[in-house]
C-alpha cells in the first residue's frame, strides 16, 4: 500500500518526518513529494532516509535518492500508483493552487492527476486561516470530496495564538487509515503468534523437521500489526523477512518454542498457534556426526512437548484467578483426512476458542503455497468453510473472528 506525502513550505514541515514513521508502522510505503519552499525548512535527505524512497522535489531534473526522474511523465505514474495523497503541512498558497487546479510543480500536478483520495492538513497563521479566500477554498475542496482537516488551536510560530497549527500526527494518521480502510480494531490486543517449523537435532549435521514455510503465521502477524495490535512473532527457522513493527523471537526446537511462548504468555491477550510444531524428536541426539556405514540406521523417537496443552492449562489458571481479560487461544490443524473430525477433536481436547483446519494435500493450501483454503471451527455452531484465498486475506478473516470472540468474552 502506497501513499504520497506532500510537504509544502511551512514551519510545520518538520512534523511531517514523524508522520512518515507513523504511516510506516502500518506497513504503508511513503513517497515524499516536496515543494521548493519545503526544502528551505527540511532537507530532502531527511525524508529520503526515513522513507527509504527517492524524494521528489522537481518536475524535471534531479530528485534526491536515485538521480533523475525515470520518465518525463512520472507525475502520472505516481498519481496512478498511490492509494492516497496526503499534504501535510498545506500552506494557504498550496491550498489555493490546488483549489484552482494549478499545476506549476510536481505536488500540485500530482494533486490534479491522481484519482486517489486527497487529505489536506492546513498549517498557517490564524489570520490566513480565517481569511475569506482561504475559507472559500476550503469549502470548495470539501464540496469536491477532498478531506480537509481542521487545524489545531494554540500558539503559532509567528507568536500569535489561535487556529492554524498543524493537526497532530495521530489525527492525521488516523484519517489516513480511515481513508485507506485500515482497521484499528485490535488496538487493545497483545497478540502472540507462532510460525514456521520446529527442528529436532539428530546429530550436529542433521535434524528432523517438516514442510512448514511459516507464511501463514507471518501473514497473521503482519495483518494483526496493521490493525494496531501489539504483536510478538515466535518463529522457527524460515527464509521469510520479519514483518516490520512486530517483535520477533527466533527458536529452533519444540522445547525452545514452548519456553518462549510460556514466558510471553502473561502479556498476551490472544495466542495464535500457527506454527507446525514437530510431534517427535530423537530420544538421544548424538553429540558427534553419525557416520554413514552402509548399514540401516534406526532412530528411536519420543513425543515432543504439547505446547497447546500447556498453554490451555496455564490460560485456565489465569481465568480462574480472574487476573486479566480472557486470553483467546487459537489453534491450527493441518490434516490429510477426516479434516473436520480431527480438527474438532483437537479443538475440544485443547479447550481452544477456535481452530483453523486445512487439507495439506491440496496444492492450493499446502505448506509452501501462497494461498490457503481453510475451515474455521468453534466450540459451538457450524464450521465456516472458506474458499481459496491468499494467506493475507485468510489472516484478516481469522482476525475478524477474533474480534467477534473478544466481544463475547469481555470481562
Amino acid at each position: 500500500m502506497k501513499v504520497a506525502l506532500g510537504v509544502s513550505g511551512g514551519v510545520a514541515a518538520y512534523k511531517a518526518a514523524e508522520l512518515v514513521r507513523k504511516l510506516q508502522e502500518r506497513r504503508i510505503d511513503v513517497q515524499v513529494v516536496m515543494t521548493r519552499s519545503a526544502c528551505e525548512f527540511v532537507t530532502p535527505l531527511t525524508f529520503a532516509a526515513l522513507s527509504g524512497n527517492r524524494v521528489i522535489t522537481e518536475m524535471f531534473g534531479n530528485n534526491l535518492g536515485q538521480g533523475t526522474l525515470e520518465n518525463a511523465i512520472e507525475h502520472i505514474d505516481v498519481a496512478q500508483n498511490i492509494q492516497a495523497l496526503v499534504i501535510a503541512p498545506a500552506t494557504a498558497d498550496l491550498i489555493s493552487r490546488v483549489t484552482h487546479g494549478l499545476a506549476d510543480d510536481f505536488l500540485t500536478t500530482l494533486a490534479l492527476a491522481t484519482p486517489a483520495p486527497i487529505i489536506i492538513c492546513p498549517a498557517m497563521n490564524v489570520c490566513m486561516w480565517k481569511n475569506p479566500a482561504t475559507c472559500s477554498n476550503v469549502r470548495i475542496l470539501r464540496k469536491r470530496g477532498v478531506v480537509v482537516l481542521d487545524p489545531d488551536e494554540g500558539y503559532l510560530a509567528c507568536g500569535m495564538k489561535g487556529e492554524g497549527r498543524l493537526a497532530s500526527n495521530s489525527i492525521i494518521a488516523d484519517q489516513v487509515f480511515k481513508t485507506l480502510n485500515l482497521k484499528t480494531d485490535l488496538k487493545q490486543e497483545t497478540i502472540l503468534v507462532t510460525a514456521g517449523p520446529t527442528c529436532e537435532d539428530i546429530d550436529p549435521a542433521r535434524f528432523l523437521s517438516n514442510r512448514s514455510s511459516g507464511k501463514m503465521g507471518y501473514a497473521i502477524a503482519e495483518a494483526a500489526s496493521r490493525r494496531s495490535a501489539s504483536v510478538t512473532l515466535i518463529t522457527g527457522p524460515t527464509s521469510l523477512t520479519s514483518p516490520s513493527g512486530v517483535k520477533v523471537k527466533k527458536v529452533w526446537s519444540a522445547d525452545e518454542m514452548e519456553n518462549v511462548v510460556l514466558n510471553q504468555l502473561n502479556d498476551a491477550s490472544v495466542v495464535i498457534m500457527a506454527a507446525a510444531v514437530g510431534d517427535y524428536r530423537p530420544t538421544n541426539a548424538s553429540s558427534r556426526k553419525i557416520k554413514k556405514t552402509g548399514n540401516s540406521l534406526q532412530l528411536n523417537l519420543e513425543p515432543t512437548t504439547d505446547i497447546l496443552k500447556s498453554l490451555s492449562k496455564k490460560i485456565s489458571k489465569f481465568q480462574k484467578r480472574a487476573i486479566q481479560k480472557k486470553t483467546l487461544l487459537i489453534g491450527f490443524a493441518a490434516e490429510t483426512d477426516n479434516l473436520i473430525k480431527n480438527a474438532r477433536s483437537k479443538l475440544n481436547s485443547k479447550s481452544l476458542d477456535m481452530i483453523v483446519a486445512n487439507d495439506i494435500l491440496r496444492p492450493d493450501s499446502g505448506f509452501k503455497a501462497d494461498t490457503n483454503s481453510a475451515t474455521l471451527i468453534f466450540p459451538s455452531g457450524r464450521p465456516q468453510v472458506l474458499g481459496v484465498m491468499t494467506k493475507q486475506d485468510l489472516s484478516n478473516r481469522i482476525l475478524n473472528e477474533i474480534v467477534k470472540l473478544r466481544s463475547k468474552n469481555q470481562l
